[in-house]
């Protein structure tokens, strides 16, 4: 892991060992993925004012998101199907945030269980929560969520509807993968992820098997998720899960400043600027193109994070100046667990954290708190 230096080379090796309908599906954007490339793209249209004869020492990335202390201002966003980009996966990548000192967002749609991963880690993690249309089940998952001592809440909106992604539906993406000539062949020449894969019984939907009604077989699992999102969400909702909480809560895939300004009336704790990597609305601005409307609108009565095209720690500093407080990244750390398992997530951390320190220091800054917008280029 430690001769790979970019979260560029850290994708390609992943490529190389994660079955192809898993690595898309980590892969891909909605539609004609426009939005996906536009998240990544005009990062690279910022640019940083260098400064020189400044003292660099004594730099620290140290900051906190919602009150809780992080190395950098980092978070690991929730993904689905985290596990079968690795055996395991919710959980080693959970053991590598904890080791490094960043939060750990465990996903509604994970392959390893709220309980699973809590019984691997010794400080609280944060859980994502889909709004479904059981709400029996929702305040389950909630409460299971209180029983495991997670300490933030991130609720995701904007996955009412499900955005189609072209790669999933070619791939006949499952969990765990049917047996189709196709399939085989995709796991045939991915030898080292089968054999992780045969020494784990994590291969489903584990926040929802055995704890959703009539959910029996795999069938029925794969029946009841596409049938369980609800388009009725609506704030009133955000109200309701609030009170059951009763925690810090996040408003995950705010992307318009009306919308921005209600999170701020819900009384939540932080909102993340997020068009859900691009893969739901195509054809939507990109995260970082609306995170300084967004700061501008509601910065001074909200703590406002971001996800969305992060791929090296230049842009995580892009974010910070911009006004983020935090920054979310999925792709990267899945392409590091796809690699190298928990040390390849702490390898994509200790990429990031190196490439944020020397760039924060040669704009001339030394604490993540100096960062605003004037160290970026007119």
């Amino acid at each position: 892991m430690d001769k790979i230096l970019t979260i560029a080379e850290m994708k390609e090796k992943a490529r190389r060992r994660v079955p192809k309908m898993f690595f898309d599906y980590a892969d891909s954007g909605a539609w004609t993925e426009g939005t996906y490339r536009a998240n990544e793209s005009d990062f690279e249209k910022i640019k940083l004012r260098q400064r020189v004869l400044v003292d660099m020492t004594g730099r620290s990335l140290e900051t906190t998101m919602i009150g809780h202390k992080v190395k950098m201002p980092v978070a690991l966003a929730p993904t689905g199907l985290t596990g079968m980009q690795h055996a395991d996966g919710e959980m080693l990548a959970a053991q590598a945030a904890e080791e490094f000192g960043v939060p750990f967002t465990l996903s509604t749609m994970s392959i390893c269980s709220i309980e699973d991963v809590a019984s691997v880690t010794t400080k609280p993690f944060w859980f994502q929560l889909y709004v479904m249309r059981d709400r029996e089940f929702v305040e389950n998952l909630i409460n299971r969520a209180k029983a495991a001592k997670c300490s933030a809440l991130v609720l995701t909106l904007d996955l009412q509807i499900l955005g189609q992604r072209h790669k999933d539906l070619r791939n006949g993406l499952s969990a765990p993968p049917k047996f189709t000539p196709k399939h085989i062949y995709q796991m045939a020449t991915r030898p080292f992820w089968c054999l992780d894969m045969l020494k784990t019984q994590r291969r489903t939907f584990r926040n929802i098997a055995g704890h959703a009604k009539n959910v029996s077989d795999l069938s029925s699992l794969s029946s009841w998720t596409a049938e369980q999102f609800d388009p009725r969400l609506s704030w009133k909702d955000v109200a309701w899960i609030k009170e059951k909480w009763g925690g810090k809560l996040i408003l995950k895939g705010i992307l318009d400043e009306e919308d921005a300004r209600a999170a701020a009336d819900s009384g939540a704790d932080a909102l993340i600027v997020s068009n859900h990597g691009g893969r739901q609305l195509d054809g939507a601005h990109s995260s970082i193109a609306m995170l300084p409307r967004i700061v501008d609108a509601v910065g001074d009565r909200i703590e406002v994070h971001m996800d969305g095209g992060v791929r090296s720690g230049q842009d995580v500093l892009k974010a910070v100046a911009l006004g983020a407080r935090g920054v979310y990244i999925g792709r990267p750390f899945l392409y590091g667990l796809g690699a190298g398992g928990r040390a390849g997530v702490r390898r994509v951390l200790d990429i990031l954290h190196k490439e944020m320190d020397v760039t924060m220091a040669l704009c001339g800054k030394r604490q993540v708190s100096e960062l605003d917008r004037s160290v970026l280029a007119a």
